[in-house]
Protein backbone atom coordinates (compact mmCIF):
# COMPACT_ATOMS: atom_id res chain seq x y z
CA UNK A 1 0.00 0.00 0.00
CA UNK A 2 1.15 3.78 -0.89
CA UNK A 3 0.60 6.07 1.34
CA UNK A 4 1.71 10.06 1.30
CA UNK A 5 4.47 10.61 4.17
CA UNK A 6 4.81 13.94 5.05
CA UNK A 7 8.37 13.74 6.47
CA UNK A 8 9.52 13.24 2.88
CA UNK A 9 6.78 14.96 0.78
CA UNK A 10 6.22 11.90 -1.48
CA UNK A 11 4.56 8.61 -1.42
CA UNK A 12 5.90 5.49 0.23
CA UNK A 13 5.06 1.65 0.65
CA UNK A 14 3.77 1.03 3.81
CA UNK A 15 6.29 -1.55 5.87
CA UNK A 16 5.22 -1.65 9.02
CA UNK A 17 7.04 -2.92 12.39
CA UNK A 18 4.88 -6.02 12.22
CA UNK A 19 4.37 -7.67 8.97
CA UNK A 20 0.80 -7.73 8.55
CA UNK A 21 -0.03 -5.12 12.07
CA UNK A 22 -0.79 -1.42 11.97
CA UNK A 23 -0.07 0.66 14.93
CA UNK A 24 -1.90 3.54 14.19
CA UNK A 25 -2.37 7.46 16.51
CA UNK A 26 -4.61 10.00 15.80
CA UNK A 27 -4.67 13.28 17.57
CA UNK A 28 -8.02 13.54 18.87
CA UNK A 29 -10.16 16.27 20.21
CA UNK A 30 -10.04 18.83 22.69
CA UNK A 31 -13.16 18.68 24.57
CA UNK A 32 -13.80 22.46 25.72
CA UNK A 33 -16.73 22.93 23.49
CA UNK A 34 -18.62 21.30 19.88
CA UNK A 35 -16.33 19.92 17.10
CA UNK A 36 -17.43 21.44 13.81
CA UNK A 37 -18.04 19.96 10.73
CA UNK A 38 -14.40 21.08 9.52
CA UNK A 39 -12.77 19.01 12.80
CA UNK A 40 -15.35 16.16 11.44
CA UNK A 41 -13.70 16.04 8.34
CA UNK A 42 -10.31 14.70 9.80
CA UNK A 43 -11.96 11.62 11.86
CA UNK A 44 -14.22 10.46 8.74
CA UNK A 45 -10.76 10.65 6.68
CA UNK A 46 -9.31 8.60 9.27
CA UNK A 47 -11.73 6.11 10.03
CA UNK A 48 -11.75 5.27 5.57
CA UNK A 49 -7.94 4.53 6.92
CA UNK A 50 -8.21 2.46 9.29
CA UNK A 51 -11.57 0.56 7.17
CA UNK A 52 -9.07 0.56 4.36
CA UNK A 53 -6.33 -1.25 6.33
CA UNK A 54 -8.57 -3.44 7.80
CA UNK A 55 -10.13 -4.65 4.37
CA UNK A 56 -6.81 -4.74 2.72
CA UNK A 57 -5.72 -7.53 5.38
CA UNK A 58 -4.75 -5.55 8.03
CA UNK A 59 -4.22 -6.04 11.73
CA UNK A 60 -5.14 -2.48 12.68
CA UNK A 61 -4.52 -0.86 16.81
CA UNK A 62 -6.02 2.42 16.23
CA UNK A 63 -5.19 4.68 19.13
CA UNK A 64 -6.53 8.38 19.61
CA UNK A 65 -6.18 10.87 22.70
CA UNK A 66 -8.80 13.30 23.88
CA UNK A 67 -7.41 16.39 25.02
CA UNK A 68 -8.94 17.74 28.33
CA UNK A 69 -6.39 20.04 29.90
CA UNK A 70 -3.45 21.80 28.83
CA UNK A 71 -4.30 23.35 25.54
CA UNK A 72 -4.25 26.40 25.98
CA UNK A 73 -6.12 29.06 23.41
CA UNK A 74 -3.04 29.59 21.11
CA UNK A 75 -0.78 26.41 20.53
CA UNK A 76 2.38 28.59 20.73
CA UNK A 77 2.01 28.45 24.82
CA UNK A 78 0.06 31.69 25.10
CA UNK A 79 -3.23 32.36 26.55
CA UNK A 80 -5.74 30.84 28.75
CA UNK A 81 -6.32 27.08 29.22
CA UNK A 82 -9.01 26.44 26.54
CA UNK A 83 -10.88 23.87 29.57
CA UNK A 84 -10.68 26.30 32.13
CA UNK A 85 -12.17 29.02 29.02
CA UNK A 86 -14.59 26.51 28.54
CA UNK A 87 -15.55 26.28 31.99
CA UNK A 88 -15.60 29.92 32.86
CA UNK A 89 -18.21 30.08 29.86
CA UNK A 90 -20.80 27.76 30.51
CA UNK A 91 -20.74 27.42 34.70
CA UNK A 92 -19.78 23.88 34.56
CA UNK A 93 -16.57 22.74 36.56
CA UNK A 94 -14.02 21.52 33.95
CA UNK A 95 -14.43 18.08 34.37
CA UNK A 96 -18.16 18.23 33.82
CA UNK A 97 -17.02 20.12 30.77
CA UNK A 98 -14.93 17.36 29.35
CA UNK A 99 -17.54 14.65 29.73
CA UNK A 100 -20.06 16.87 27.88
CA UNK A 101 -18.03 17.69 24.78
CA UNK A 102 -16.36 14.23 24.92
CA UNK A 103 -20.03 12.39 25.00
CA UNK A 104 -21.00 14.74 22.12
CA UNK A 105 -18.44 14.20 20.21
CA UNK A 106 -18.64 10.51 20.35
CA UNK A 107 -22.38 11.00 19.76
CA UNK A 108 -21.37 12.67 16.59
CA UNK A 109 -18.91 9.91 15.32
CA UNK A 110 -21.68 7.08 15.48
CA UNK A 111 -23.87 9.53 13.22
CA UNK A 112 -21.69 9.73 10.91
CA UNK A 113 -20.95 5.79 11.23
CA UNK A 114 -17.66 6.20 12.62
CA UNK A 115 -15.72 3.36 14.49
CA UNK A 116 -14.97 3.68 17.79
CA UNK A 117 -10.58 3.69 18.20
CA UNK A 118 -9.34 0.31 19.81
CA UNK A 119 -8.21 2.83 22.49
CA UNK A 120 -9.19 6.37 23.51
CA UNK A 121 -7.10 7.65 26.23
CA UNK A 122 -7.90 10.92 28.08
CA UNK A 123 -4.59 13.51 29.02
CA UNK A 124 -5.78 13.74 32.29
CA UNK A 125 -5.18 9.60 32.86
CA UNK A 126 -1.99 9.84 31.82
CA UNK A 127 -0.68 12.58 34.47
CA UNK A 128 2.32 10.00 35.53
CA UNK A 129 3.71 9.29 31.77
CA UNK A 130 3.78 12.27 30.65
CA UNK A 131 5.49 13.81 33.87
CA UNK A 132 8.25 10.44 33.36
CA UNK A 133 8.50 11.43 29.77
CA UNK A 134 9.38 14.97 30.53
CA UNK A 135 12.14 13.72 33.16
CA UNK A 136 13.67 11.38 30.55
CA UNK A 137 13.71 14.85 28.22
CA UNK A 138 15.39 16.64 30.88
CA UNK A 139 17.85 14.08 31.97
CA UNK A 140 18.92 14.03 28.46
CA UNK A 141 19.55 17.62 28.32
CA UNK A 142 17.07 19.35 26.29
CA UNK A 143 15.34 21.39 28.66
CA UNK A 144 15.34 24.68 31.08
CA UNK A 145 12.68 26.25 34.00
CA UNK A 146 11.47 29.44 34.07
CA UNK A 147 9.12 31.33 36.12
CA UNK A 148 6.25 29.66 34.18
CA UNK A 149 7.00 26.13 33.27
CA UNK A 150 9.47 23.90 32.18
CA UNK A 151 10.43 24.68 28.43
CA UNK A 152 11.98 22.25 25.59
CA UNK A 153 15.12 23.73 24.16
CA UNK A 154 14.40 23.77 20.32
CA UNK A 155 17.97 24.67 19.58
CA UNK A 156 19.52 21.55 21.54
CA UNK A 157 17.80 19.51 18.33
CA UNK A 158 19.52 20.97 15.28
CA UNK A 159 16.42 18.92 13.13
CA UNK A 160 13.81 21.03 14.45
CA UNK A 161 12.76 23.11 11.31
CA UNK A 162 13.16 19.97 8.91
CA UNK A 163 9.68 18.56 9.35
CA UNK A 164 7.66 21.51 8.31
CA UNK A 165 10.41 23.25 6.52
CA UNK A 166 10.38 26.52 8.61
CA UNK A 167 12.62 29.19 8.10
CA UNK A 168 13.73 30.27 11.50
CA UNK A 169 15.42 33.38 10.64
CA UNK A 170 12.05 34.69 9.10
CA UNK A 171 10.23 33.50 11.80
CA UNK A 172 11.85 35.49 14.59
CA UNK A 173 11.77 38.13 12.11
CA UNK A 174 8.07 38.21 11.54
CA UNK A 175 7.78 37.52 15.16
CA UNK A 176 5.48 40.46 17.30
CA UNK A 177 6.85 40.77 20.60
CA UNK A 178 7.48 38.07 22.27
CA UNK A 179 4.83 37.89 25.44
CA UNK A 180 7.43 35.24 27.34
CA UNK A 181 10.45 37.26 27.30
CA UNK A 182 12.28 34.69 29.28
CA UNK A 183 12.21 31.92 26.16
CA UNK A 184 15.48 31.45 24.87
CA UNK A 185 14.01 30.36 21.27
CA UNK A 186 10.82 31.76 19.83
CA UNK A 187 10.21 28.40 18.59
CA UNK A 188 10.31 26.84 22.16
CA UNK A 189 7.58 25.14 24.02
CA UNK A 190 6.08 24.33 27.44
CA UNK A 191 6.06 20.42 28.58
CA UNK A 192 5.06 21.54 31.87
CA UNK A 193 3.08 24.89 33.07
CA UNK A 194 3.32 26.46 36.22
CA UNK A 195 -0.33 26.80 38.25
CA UNK A 196 -0.24 30.62 38.77
CA UNK A 197 0.35 31.25 42.26
CA UNK A 198 -2.54 33.77 43.08
CA UNK A 199 -4.77 30.69 41.56
CA UNK A 200 -6.08 27.89 41.71
CA UNK A 201 -6.70 25.87 39.24
CA UNK A 202 -9.68 22.94 38.46
CA UNK A 203 -6.82 20.58 36.84
CA UNK A 204 -3.61 20.67 38.54
CA UNK A 205 -1.03 18.57 39.82
CA UNK A 206 2.10 17.49 41.61
CA UNK A 207 5.70 17.56 39.53
CA UNK A 208 8.90 16.97 40.53
CA UNK A 209 9.40 21.03 39.35
CA UNK A 210 6.27 22.31 40.95
CA UNK A 211 2.73 22.16 40.88
CA UNK A 212 1.12 22.43 37.33
CA UNK A 213 -0.55 20.88 34.42
CA UNK A 214 1.29 19.19 31.06
CA UNK A 215 2.04 21.48 28.28
CA UNK A 216 -0.69 20.49 24.85
CA UNK A 217 1.90 18.63 23.14
CA UNK A 218 3.25 16.34 25.48
CA UNK A 219 0.59 14.61 25.98
CA UNK A 220 0.61 12.74 22.30
CA UNK A 221 4.06 11.68 23.11
CA UNK A 222 3.60 10.46 26.03
CA UNK A 223 0.21 8.14 25.10
CA UNK A 224 1.11 6.95 21.63
CA UNK A 225 4.27 5.37 22.56
CA UNK A 226 2.88 3.64 25.94
CA UNK A 227 0.05 2.40 23.78
CA UNK A 228 1.85 1.63 20.26
CA UNK A 229 5.65 1.54 21.31
CA UNK A 230 8.31 3.47 19.90
CA UNK A 231 8.58 3.69 16.65
CA UNK A 232 5.02 3.07 15.57
CA UNK A 233 3.38 3.36 12.12
CA UNK A 234 1.55 5.51 11.44
CA UNK A 235 0.53 9.28 13.18
CA UNK A 236 -2.50 11.46 11.91
CA UNK A 237 -3.95 14.94 12.09
CA UNK A 238 -4.76 17.80 9.87
CA UNK A 239 -2.19 20.08 8.29
CA UNK A 240 -2.10 22.46 11.00
CA UNK A 241 -0.71 20.50 13.34
CA UNK A 242 2.36 20.30 11.23
CA UNK A 243 4.42 23.65 11.91
CA UNK A 244 4.09 23.59 15.70
CA UNK A 245 1.85 20.24 17.31
CA UNK A 246 3.86 17.97 15.23
CA UNK A 247 6.86 19.52 14.63
CA UNK A 248 7.29 19.47 18.50
CA UNK A 249 5.85 15.98 19.57
CA UNK A 250 8.99 15.14 16.60
CA UNK A 251 11.73 17.54 18.72
CA UNK A 252 10.12 15.44 22.05
CA UNK A 253 10.74 12.78 20.90
CA UNK A 254 14.54 12.70 19.99
CA UNK A 255 14.80 14.47 23.58
CA UNK A 256 13.44 10.86 24.80
CA UNK A 257 14.32 8.75 22.93
CA UNK A 258 16.96 9.74 21.04
CA UNK A 259 14.81 9.23 17.44
CA UNK A 260 11.76 9.89 15.90
CA UNK A 261 8.91 7.56 17.17
CA UNK A 262 6.84 8.06 14.01
CA UNK A 263 7.33 6.13 10.71
CA UNK A 264 4.93 7.42 8.38
CA UNK A 265 2.98 11.24 9.11
CA UNK A 266 -0.28 11.58 7.06
CA UNK A 267 -1.92 15.03 7.23
CA UNK A 268 -5.77 15.96 5.99
CA UNK A 269 -6.55 18.79 4.37
CA UNK A 270 -9.20 21.45 5.72
CA UNK A 271 -13.01 22.10 4.78
CA UNK A 272 -12.95 25.23 3.77
CA UNK A 273 -15.91 27.44 2.83
CA UNK A 274 -15.77 29.63 0.01
CA UNK A 275 -12.54 28.37 -0.14
CA UNK A 276 -11.71 29.74 3.09
CA UNK A 277 -10.46 27.61 6.41
CA UNK A 278 -13.98 26.90 8.27
CA UNK A 279 -14.09 29.48 11.57
CA UNK A 280 -16.10 31.74 13.42
CA UNK A 281 -15.20 34.64 10.93
CA UNK A 282 -16.21 32.42 8.15
CA UNK A 283 -19.49 31.48 9.51
CA UNK A 284 -18.88 27.19 9.15
CA UNK A 285 -18.96 26.65 12.21
CA UNK A 286 -21.91 23.99 11.50
CA UNK A 287 -22.21 20.76 13.96
CA UNK A 288 -23.42 17.58 12.95
CA UNK A 289 -26.49 18.37 15.31
CA UNK A 290 -26.73 21.93 12.94
CA UNK A 291 -26.88 19.91 9.85
CA UNK A 292 -29.70 17.35 11.60
CA UNK A 293 -31.84 20.07 12.15
CA UNK A 294 -31.50 21.71 8.73
CA UNK A 295 -32.86 18.22 7.44
CA UNK A 296 -29.75 16.47 6.50
CA UNK A 297 -28.72 13.21 7.36
CA UNK A 298 -25.44 12.65 8.92
CA UNK A 299 -24.41 10.28 6.22
CA UNK A 300 -24.99 13.04 3.77
CA UNK A 301 -21.79 14.73 4.90
CA UNK A 302 -19.67 11.54 5.08
CA UNK A 303 -20.67 10.97 1.49
CA UNK A 304 -19.51 14.21 0.90
CA UNK A 305 -16.13 13.61 2.24
CA UNK A 306 -15.29 10.58 1.36
CA UNK A 307 -15.62 11.77 -2.08
CA UNK A 308 -12.73 13.81 -2.01
CA UNK A 309 -8.91 13.06 -1.25
CA UNK A 310 -8.17 13.17 2.20
CA UNK A 311 -5.07 15.57 1.26
CA UNK A 312 -6.98 18.18 -0.76
CA UNK A 313 -9.64 19.13 1.40
CA UNK A 314 -12.81 20.25 0.20
CA UNK A 315 -14.92 23.45 -0.29
CA UNK A 316 -18.51 22.70 1.53
CA UNK A 317 -21.55 23.98 1.07
CA UNK A 318 -25.31 23.67 1.69
CA UNK A 319 -25.98 23.16 -1.63
CA UNK A 320 -23.53 20.73 -2.20
CA UNK A 321 -24.61 18.57 1.10
CA UNK A 322 -28.08 18.57 -0.52
CA UNK A 323 -26.41 17.14 -4.15
CA UNK A 324 -24.68 14.58 -1.41
CA UNK A 325 -27.44 14.03 0.30
CA UNK A 326 -29.57 13.27 -3.22
CA UNK A 327 -26.92 11.02 -4.75
CA UNK A 328 -26.68 8.86 -1.14
CA UNK A 329 -30.46 8.47 -1.25
CA UNK A 330 -29.88 7.12 -4.94
CA UNK A 331 -27.37 5.36 -4.14
CA UNK A 332 -29.15 3.42 -1.55
CA UNK A 333 -32.11 2.72 -4.29
CA UNK A 334 -29.86 1.20 -6.72
CA UNK A 335 -28.27 -1.18 -4.16
CA UNK A 336 -31.18 -1.64 -1.51
CA UNK A 337 -31.72 -5.63 -2.67
CA UNK A 338 -28.95 -6.18 -3.51
CA UNK A 339 -28.46 -9.91 -5.89
CA UNK A 340 -25.80 -11.83 -7.26
CA UNK A 341 -22.06 -12.54 -7.16
CA UNK A 342 -20.08 -10.46 -5.94
CA UNK A 343 -17.48 -9.02 -9.04
CA UNK A 344 -13.77 -10.36 -7.79
CA UNK A 345 -12.49 -7.70 -10.84
CA UNK A 346 -14.28 -4.80 -9.68
CA UNK A 347 -13.20 -5.34 -5.78
CA UNK A 348 -9.54 -5.92 -7.34
CA UNK A 349 -9.83 -2.51 -8.96
CA UNK A 350 -11.58 -1.23 -5.49
CA UNK A 351 -8.70 -2.33 -3.21
CA UNK A 352 -5.83 -1.26 -5.98
CA UNK A 353 -7.62 2.87 -5.53
CA UNK A 354 -7.63 1.88 -1.58
CA UNK A 355 -4.05 1.03 -1.97
CA UNK A 356 -2.64 4.29 -3.89
CA UNK A 357 -2.66 6.50 -1.04
CA UNK A 358 -6.97 5.92 -0.87
CA UNK A 359 -7.89 7.41 -3.95
CA UNK A 360 -11.29 7.90 -2.88
CA UNK A 361 -13.29 10.39 -5.59
CA UNK A 362 -11.27 7.00 -8.27
CA UNK A 363 -13.49 4.68 -5.86
CA UNK A 364 -16.94 6.38 -5.91
CA UNK A 365 -16.47 6.88 -9.73
CA UNK A 366 -15.89 3.37 -9.75
CA UNK A 367 -19.19 2.73 -7.28
CA UNK A 368 -21.36 5.05 -9.51
CA UNK A 369 -20.25 3.02 -12.94
CA UNK A 370 -21.00 -0.37 -11.34
CA UNK A 371 -24.02 0.40 -8.98
CA UNK A 372 -27.15 -0.29 -10.99
CA UNK A 373 -25.42 -4.05 -12.81
CA UNK A 374 -23.40 -4.68 -9.53
CA UNK A 375 -25.06 -3.95 -6.28
CA UNK A 376 -23.70 -6.65 -4.25
CA UNK A 377 -20.26 -5.63 -4.95
CA UNK A 378 -20.80 -2.13 -3.83
CA UNK A 379 -22.58 -3.14 -0.76
CA UNK A 380 -19.02 -5.19 -0.09
CA UNK A 381 -17.60 -2.10 -0.83
CA UNK A 382 -19.61 -0.81 1.56
CA UNK A 383 -17.46 -2.03 4.68
CA UNK A 384 -15.03 0.69 3.65
CA UNK A 385 -16.83 3.69 2.68
CA UNK A 386 -19.67 3.37 5.67
CA UNK A 387 -22.34 4.36 4.06
CA UNK A 388 -24.91 1.75 5.62
CA UNK A 389 -26.17 1.55 2.22
CA UNK A 390 -28.06 -1.82 2.82
CA UNK A 391 -29.90 -0.57 5.98
CA UNK A 392 -32.88 1.93 4.82
CA UNK A 393 -34.88 3.22 7.63
CA UNK A 394 -38.63 4.20 7.75
CA UNK A 395 -38.76 8.12 7.84
CA UNK A 396 -41.90 8.48 10.81
CA UNK A 397 -43.81 11.18 8.81
CA UNK A 398 -46.10 13.54 10.81
CA UNK A 399 -49.72 12.26 10.95
CA UNK A 400 -50.39 16.12 9.90
CA UNK A 401 -48.17 15.58 6.92
CA UNK A 402 -50.14 12.25 5.84
CA UNK A 403 -53.14 13.97 5.73
CA UNK A 404 -52.47 16.94 3.61
CA UNK A 405 -50.19 14.46 0.82
CA UNK A 406 -53.80 12.26 0.69
CA UNK A 407 -56.22 15.62 0.15
CA UNK A 408 -53.37 16.85 -2.34
CA UNK A 409 -53.39 13.15 -4.03
CA UNK A 410 -57.40 13.69 -4.29
CA UNK A 411 -56.43 17.11 -5.66
CA UNK A 412 -54.35 15.64 -8.61
CA UNK A 413 -56.47 12.86 -9.26
CA UNK A 414 -59.43 15.64 -9.90
CA UNK A 415 -57.15 17.83 -11.94
CA UNK A 416 -57.21 20.39 -9.26
CA UNK A 417 -53.61 21.67 -9.84
CA UNK A 418 -54.31 25.25 -8.07
CA UNK A 419 -55.41 23.00 -4.94
CA UNK A 420 -52.47 20.87 -5.29
CA UNK A 421 -49.87 23.30 -5.09
CA UNK A 422 -51.45 24.80 -2.27
CA UNK A 423 -51.25 21.55 -0.54
CA UNK A 424 -47.50 20.92 -1.86
CA UNK A 425 -46.97 24.88 -0.04
CA UNK A 426 -48.42 23.39 2.97
CA UNK A 427 -46.85 20.25 3.16
CA UNK A 428 -43.62 22.29 2.93
CA UNK A 429 -44.27 24.45 5.79
CA UNK A 430 -44.37 21.42 7.91
CA UNK A 431 -40.93 20.71 6.94
CA UNK A 432 -41.37 18.06 4.49
CA UNK A 433 -41.46 18.05 0.64
CA UNK A 434 -43.26 15.95 -2.09
CA UNK A 435 -41.68 13.47 -4.88
CA UNK A 436 -44.19 12.96 -7.50
CA UNK A 437 -44.13 9.49 -8.79
CA UNK A 438 -45.93 7.66 -12.04
CA UNK A 439 -48.75 6.24 -9.73
CA UNK A 440 -47.61 7.43 -5.85
CA UNK A 441 -45.50 9.38 -4.06
CA UNK A 442 -42.69 9.93 -1.71
CA UNK A 443 -42.28 11.92 1.44
CA UNK A 444 -39.42 13.17 2.61
CA UNK A 445 -38.26 15.96 5.71
CA UNK A 446 -37.23 19.26 3.84
CA UNK A 447 -33.38 20.12 3.51
CA UNK A 448 -33.21 23.96 4.65
CA UNK A 449 -31.00 25.63 2.75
Amino acid sequence: MLIYNTATRKKEELKTIKPGEVGMYACGPTVYSSQHIGNMYAYISWDILVRSLKYLGFKVKYVMNVTDVGHLTSDSDEGEDKMEKGSKREGLSVWDIAKKYEKQFFDDEKLLNIERPDVVCRATEYIEEQIELIKKIEQNGFTYKISDGIYFDTSKFGAYADFAKLNLEQLKEGARVETNPEKKNITDFALWKFSPKNEKRQMEWESPWGVGFPGWHIECTAMSTKHLGVPFDIHTGGIDHISIHHTNEIAQSFGAFGRNSVNYWMHNGFLTFKSEKISKSTGGLLTVGDLVAMGFEPLAYRYMVISSQYRSGLDFSLDNLKSAQISLRKLRELVKEAKGEINKEYIDQFKQLLENDLSMPEVMALVWKIARDEPATVLEMDKVLGLNLGVIKEEIIPEEVKKLVLERKKAREEKNWGESDRLREEIRKLGYEVEDLQNDCKIRKLMVI
